[in-house]
């Protein structure tokens, strides 16, 4: 708030200081909100990884191709329902983002058959190498 002082002359004058304690609860009521809101706005398809002893991915630029627990595939956030579908999804997808890896997500309830069946369609789009995706194993 201003406050005014009296001048000499028996004028007020304006004081315009600002109020620091006003500016770091709101920087940090800001602060708070966003990182609640951080892990939201980075959800993606929710599936639960199989356990690997593994090495972190170097690069996670690229296509992220996921199978659902019901079989269902995405690229990105986007549904695939038929292969004809995903074909066209992938490719679109990597023309407009220029990304030519490929990582491949899938939950570990998945069939085997389906994931294959996933890994050959990325195969015959002559996708060059595909990543595998899994969590750490955890340490006994």
């Amino acid at each position: 708030m201003a406050r005014r002082r009296r001048s000499r002359r028996g004028e007020l004058a304006v004081n315009a200081e600002i109020n620091l304690t006003n500016l770091i609860d709101v920087a940090l009521v800001l602060l708070i909100i966003f990182m609640m809101a951080a892990p939201i706005m980075a959800s993606g398809v929710d599936v639960k990884l199989p356990r690997a002893e593994t090495a972190p991915i170097a690069s996670t630029e690229g296509v992220i191709v996921t199978v659902s627990r019901d079989g269902k595939t995405y690229i990105g956030e986007v549904p695939a329902s038929s292969p004809e579908e995903f074909r066209a999804l992938y490719t679109d997808y990597v023309r407009r983002k220029g990304v030519k890896d490929a990582y491949l997500r899938a939950d570990r309830d998945v069939p085997y058959g389906r994931f294959l069946q996933v890994l050959g369609m990325m195969k015959k789009l002559n996708v060059a190498e595909v990543g595998l995706v899994a969590e750490p194993e955890l340490e006994p």
